[in-house]
């Protein structure tokens, strides 16, 4: 079942492509050693037009600001916008994402810092953290494999790259097999999230056949309907055909507002108006782990999309270490002292 489709059960149109005014968007966190973090944001877009709903990043007047223009090969034009910042702590970040008015606002996001002595080496930890949409939702690892999944939180350009291949076809039909399980994915959220809403709109108004328990329990009938249904759902929806298949007659005609009322509670959930962006983390010493993926530039990379955050909490780390070389040196001069005293101990026995 095609995402257009599953829309339009939804009863509402909704755009989750990228627009041709939606500037592409790379934050780049580059951490220090005393958790402040110089942040950057660069936006290019085909025009000179950066509006404030469009940006998926807030900043404002206190950061530096830049304005280029770059001409491709080919004669176009691609207008950048840059801004840079230092924040002092992660909290300063914190609180520019509780004041974002920008095209991602609703959207909760999190940065966080952990700085750990362990005598020979400091260790650091940063993190995005972007809570989850949906609490009534299924995991997408139930429904792909490792690989799919690796496959389904790559950057784009490394999809394109492996689609661009000598294994091109491979992983286009790769692709295609993912998206099919993805959308029955988003199917499932859809009629958990619905259920766990009507159920809870009228309850102590309803009888034991509309608790949740029982809606939960024909489930797969109601994703069935909706598969079978397809692109006709919208007006039979309307018409009230499919919810009395769901529910009944009876509870149809007496609680149509409030199965209206949680369509749209899920549409709000499921189908954020979220607008991507990517994320970079440079890291302090030597990198020891993250969950992120290596780009051209060799810096770590998190694409950020709305599917990563509807049933899960995505989050971006990294975590890197630099020696003490004083710690070393300290303790090569402890060990030395203790043989160096031994020894002499040990001749002064012999001697005596």
């Amino acid at each position: 079942m095609k995402k257009k489709a599953i829309k339009s059960v939804l009863l509402i149109a909704l755009l989750i492509a990228f627009s041709c005014d939606e500037p592409e968007t790379i934050v780049t966190n580059i951490v220090h050693t005393d958790g402040t973090v110089t942040r950057k944001i660069e936006m290019r877009n085909s025009q000179n037009k950066f509006k404030l709903s469009d940006l998926q990043v807030p900043f404002d007047s206190t950061w530096t600001i830049k304005d280029t223009i770059e001409i491709g090969k080919k004669k176009d034009t691609t207008f950048i916008k840059t801004a840079e910042k230092l924040f002092k702590n992660v909290g300063e970040i914190n609180n520019s994402y509780l004041a974002d008015k920008g095209a991602n606002k609703d959207i909760k996001r999190k940065a966080d810092f952990v700085k750990k002595f362990k005598w020979f080496n400091t260790e650091y930890r940063f993190s995005e953290m972007i809570d989850k949409r949906i609490s009534n939702g299924y995991p997408i690892k139930d429904f792909l494999n490792q690989e799919e999944l690796n496959y389904f939180y790559s950057p784009e350009s490394i999809k394109r790259d492996k689609k661009n291949s000598p294994d091109s076809l491979k992983y286009r039909a790769f692709e295609d097999t993912i998206n099919r399980k993805t959308d029955n994915w988003t199917l499932k959220n859809m009629a958990s999230d619905w259920i766990a809403k009507f159920s809870g709109l009228v309850e102590g108004k309803a009888g034991n056949d509309l608790s949740r328990e029982s809606l939960k329990a024909r489930q797969d009938e109601y994703m069935k309907l909706i598969k079978t249904y397809d692109n006709k759902f919208d007006s039979l929806w309307k018409a009230g055909v499919i919810l009395k298949e769901m529910i009944g007659e009876k509870n149809a005609v007496r609680f149509r507002t409030e199965a209206d009322t949680a369509i749209e509670m899920v549409t709000r959930d499921i189908f954020v108006n979220f607008k991507d962006y990517s994320v970079r983390i440079i890291m302090p010493g030597k990198l020891i782990g993250t969950n992120g993926f290596i780009d051209k530039t060799e810096i770590l990379l998190w694409p950020v999309k709305s599917d990563y955050f509807m049933t899960e909490p995505y989050e971006m780390w990294a975590e890197s270490k630099i020696s003490n070389k004083w710690a070393w040196i300290v303790t090569g001069v402890f060990i030395i002292f203790v043989i160096t005293g031994l020894a002499i101990r040990l001749f002064r026995k012999k001697k005596n």
